[in-house]
């Protein structure tokens, strides 16, 4: 599961911009295979007296801070495993392009952390195995079910 929590001030994305950030980033996993439903956009508002970069008050900085569950990146102890995480920034960076990139009064800011898979359930059920047949029930019908394991 992907969870994106996006932490900003309340008047930076209107409803719309959220709906249509929160969708194109379901879709950048959705497109590798994960579904729909595994994909959590939050969006935490900050308030003017709730953030501080270097000390200064700013009501314009946006912090992004990702969890990556159901898939985990290669290490980058390899040219391949370097680059693959190069381009997996670089699409991330393509879908935030205009909702933020693009709005040169915005600053902000982007980390991933990876949680062990073995460590994450959805209602309770471990998630099927990557690419699993069960996996692809579970995005064709969007919803979490028990499985043969």
């Amino acid at each position: 599961m992907p969870l994106w929590r996006i932490f900003s001030h309340p008047q930076t994305f209107s409803l719309g911009q959220r709906k249509g950030l929160a969708k194109a980033i379901t879709e950048l996993y959705v497109s590798r295979g994960l579904p729909a439903f595994y994909v959590n956009v939050i969006f935490i508002d900050v308030d003017e007296n709730g953030t501080f970069i270097g000390g200064e008050q700013r009501t314009n900085f946006v912090r992004i801070v990702v969890e990556q569950i159901a898939r985990s990146m290669p290490l980058p102890d390899t040219e391949e495993g370097r680059q693959r995480r190069k381009k997996w920034m670089d699409t991330i960076n393509e879908t935030l392009r205009s909702f933020i990139i693009d709005r040169k009064e915005l600053a902000w800011e982007l980390h991933i952390n990876e949680t062990p898979r073995d460590l994450w359930r959805v209602q309770g059920i471990d998630p099927p195995p990557v690419a699993s047949d069960a996996e692809k029930l579970w995005a064709d019908k969007n919803q979490a079910f028990p499985y043969n394991q």
